[in-house]
């Protein structure tokens, strides 16, 4: 590594060679995640400012482990001091939804809450999930908007029954409106069928346009469907959208729960607070034997909510009438059709309404 340097060490190649570090457990590096605070180079001696928050105390001294071994390899570099400023992140806590930090221009300035539902891994429902959340939440009376930002599988249009085409007002788009619901999705501006060949900088420019020229108007929710992965496009929004909290989905399958298991790392690490994680497709009810068949393993979900010390909000099973009705743009009729799963979801949207402090008026329970 040495040879793609000049003589003199300088702050740019320390960074550069930081940059090869990526933040454990995700393909993000630790200068692009912000955690490096500050270099200084003074006669061979190279101090590199650390500052991150992580509830596993092993993140930290990997790290350091590996900043000491790629930067102790250039040339010029006699020792290597690391500043480690390492923190415990704050546990979700009831706070005032109207105050909010602003980085210069607000986004969504009349959206009070913005609540993402997020997944490791694509095809565990999530979409789902995060429908049926923002019905709940307008059955409770809010003003509710729901965005779909999968880019290259939005779920939306046909979970929600709608597909026409936005309008555009005063250089704004309209979302367009389901029953009082507001919603927004790549799958609304492009035709069905239409392969999205996109790059990065032109998903992150539809991802822009989303937040910045949609006309959202007042919403006490707005519930944000984030895009499977733990990579720079959950990471950018995320960090713009300033989010009150984030619901991870997963499967009880283990290749599912290692996903998830990054998600949870990465909002920590992001400062998001954790809301709780849902155990979907968690078993199977016969409806002629009465058995229930555990299709993707048994509270692998419950099991990694407890490990991670966040809440379970809720193991719905495979009830084929979801997945229809899902395919079919009216995922709340088999909700409210349903007991069990009326009333998991119901203990859901109350639990996320706790947590951040949504309690204009708490959802009844069905049947």
């Amino acid at each position: 590594m040495a040879a793609l340097f000049s003589s003199q060490l300088t702050q740019e190649h320390i960074l550069e060679t930081l940059k090869t570090i990526k933040y454990p457990g995700l393909m993000r590096d630790i200068v692009s995640f912000g955690l490096v605070k500050g270099v200084e180079i003074e006669s061979g001696i190279v101090r590199i400012k650390i500052v991150l928050k992580t509830k596993d105390a092993n993140i930290p001294q990997k790290i350091e482990n590996e900043i000491s071994a790629a930067v102790g390899k250039l040339s010029g570099v006699k020792e290597v001091h690391i500043d480690m400023n390492w923190t415990q992140p704050e546990q979700p806590h009831h706070h005032d939804p109207h105050a909010r930090p602003d980085d210069g221009v607000p986004l969504l300035p009349g959206v009070r809450i913005k609540i993402a539902v997020a997944s490791g891994k694509g095809g565990v429902g999530k979409s789902t999930v995060a429908a049926g959340l923002a019905l709940m939440f307008q059955k409770a009376g809010h003003k509710v908007g729901l965005v779909d930002f999968d880019i290259y599988g939005p779920s939306v249009p046909t979970i929600m029954g709608i597909s026409a085409k936005p309008l555009v007002h005063d250089q704004k788009i309209i979302p367009l409106d389901r029953n009082g619901m507001k919603l927004m999705s790549m799958g609304f501006l492009v035709d069905a069928g239409t392969p999205m060949i996109w790059r990065g900088p032109m998903v992150h420019q539809a991802t822009e346009q989303f937040l910045r020229d949609v006309n959202w108007g007042e919403l006490d929710v707005l519930i944000v469907d984030l895009p499977p992965g733990t990579g720079d496009a959950q990471m950018t929004l995320s960090q713009k959208i300033k989010l009150d909290g984030v619901v991870i989905v997963s499967t009880p399958q283990d290749l599912a729960l290692i996903d998830a298991r990054k998600g949870v790392a990465m909002f920590r690490t992001l400062e998001v607070p954790i809301l709780g994680i849902v155990e979907n497709m968690s078993g199977f009810h016969c409806p002629h034997c009465g058995e229930t068949t555990y299709i993707f393993g048994r509270d692998g979900a419950a099991s990694e909510a407890e490990t991670q010390e966040v809440p379970l909000l809720g193991k719905i099973p495979l009830v084929p009438a979801l997945v229809i009705a899902s395919d079919q743009g009216d995922p709340m009729g088999a909700i409210e059709a349903d007991k069990e799963l009326s009333e998991i979801f119901t203990a859901m949207a109350n639990q996320v309404s706790k947590r951040i402090g949504l309690t204009t008026r708490t959802l009844a329970r069905q049947h």
